[in-house]
Order: C-alpha cells, then sequence, then structure tokens
C-alpha cells in the first residue's frame, strides 16, 4: 500500500477473528453516491465478507449509508455489490472456499493513486478462542521484549 492511497473504511479486528493467508485487491461495482460517502469516510466493513453467486463474486453486507445530500437516485445501504477480479484470481478464489472451508474477509475499502475505489481481500480461516489467546500472548511478549530492550540502552 503506498502513502498515496487513503482508507475509505477498515476492518481492524479481521486479523484478530481470522488467520488471513493471503491478501490480494479488487475492484467494486459502485454507484455515484456510494463513492461520494466512501470519499467521506463513512462506511463499514466490519461484517461484511465475499460471497459467490451464479460465478461471480459479491461484497455481502458491507454498511454504505446513504447519501445524505441526495434527495433520490440514492443506493440501499448493505446491497451486494460485486467484485472485480481477473478469471485465475476469481477461479482461484473460488476453489479454495469450496475445497479447504475458507473464508473471504474484506481487510479495507481505498482508494488507488488514479482516484478508484478498490478492496484489500484476505484469504482467511477463523480462529479458535486458543489461538487468539496465542496471538495475544505473542504480541504481549513482542511489546516487553521491545520494552526491556529499550531499558537496557538508556
Amino acid at each position: 500500500m503506498r502513502a498515496t492511497d487513503r482508507y475509505a473504511a477498515q476492518n481492524r479486528r479481521a486479523r484478530y477473528d481470522y488467520l488471513i493467508e493471503d491478501t490480494l485487491e479488487a475492484g467494486l461495482v459502485l454507484q455515484g453516491s456510494e463513492v461520494k460517502v466512501l470519499r467521506q469516510g463513512q462506511a463499514s466493513i466490519a461484517e461484511a465478507y465475499a460471497n459467490e453467486s451464479d460465478g461471480e463474486l459479491f461484497l455481502v453486507n458491507a454498511n454504505i449509508p446513504e447519501y445524505k445530500s441526495s434527495n433520490h437516485f440514492n443506493h440501499l445501504p448493505r446491497r451486494p455489490r460485486k467484485l472485480l477480479l481477473h478469471r485465475k484470481e476469481m477461479a482461484r478464489l473460488l476453489g479454495a472456499i469450496r475445497r479447504e472451508g475458507m473464508t473471504i474477509v474484506p481487510l479495507s475499502i481505498y482508494f488507488n493513486e488514479r482516484g478508484r475505489a478498490k478492496v484489500e481481500l484476505g484469504l482467511a480461516h477463523g480462529k479458535k478462542k486458543a489461538d487468539k489467546r496465542q496471538a495475544e500472548k505473542a504480541r504481549d511478549w513482542q511489546r516487553d521484549k521491545a520494552r526491556i530492550m529499550r531499558t537496557q540502552r538508556d
């Protein structure tokens, strides 16, 4: 991710709840009012996931609220939004979902340097409670180790 990219929405909880094995970038089919709301940073993808329908992937349950300044031609806030992927990427993701029982979770929605809305998808396995505890322990140990190293240097 470059410094020119700007986040419109992030799913911070995804890395805590899921073990992300691979990430990729996908385009997103949006209406004009949805783009305006995304540029304002009002979207939420905390409960979103990608699902297959007729051989295509859709971003389901992403909440992009209605655009306040428009009185008509507004969009539905939780409508499924089509994801734009290359055919090989789509086949790989669909195969992983069907074979290995994996989940596709959106990690962030941002605008690239050309101003296009992109979604960063993570191919993930759900974590068990023990896995979450183990990850938290490792994170705490790294923090303590850094603190110890800082105090020894001073």
